[in-house]
């Protein structure tokens, strides 16, 4: 079965960094769009960014200027380099796969995800 690995997760201070990472395996991430999405508890879930087979992204409002979605095919990983975090940014990220090469693709499998806990 196609699986998702996320990690990079942990609790950090607000204004703090984080970089999440996304390892698929037992399928090549290269002609699929990945998005990162995250839910909070008593929340509804929310994409964060995505990132498509060129490499074109989308981000959340919420998160532009502060996270950058990239991937590297050679490592079959996408990441997520989130900076200035806030305490709003606190949930559990996941990775998912659009079934195509672009962000409009629906989504077809995710991972368990990491949890992001922003907190002093």
């Amino acid at each position: 079965q196609l699986q998702f690995v996320e990690s990079g997760g942990g609790l950090v201070q607000p204004g703090g960094s984080l970089r999440l990472s996304c390892a698929a395996s037992r399928f090549t991430l290269d002609g699929y769009a990945i998005s990162w999405l995250r839910q909070a508890p008593g929340k509804e879930r929310e994409e964060v960014s995505c990132i498509t087979r060129n490499r074109l992204t989308t981000y959340a409002d919420s998160v532009k200027g502060r996270f950058t979605i990239s991937r590297d095919n050679a490592k079959n990983t996408v990441y997520l380099q989130m900076n200035s975090l806030k305490p709003e940014d606190t949930a559990n990220y996941y990775c998912a796969r659009r079934s195509n090469s672009y962000c409009s693709g629906r989504l077809d499998y995710w991972g368990k995800g990491t949890l992001v806990t922003v907190s002093s």
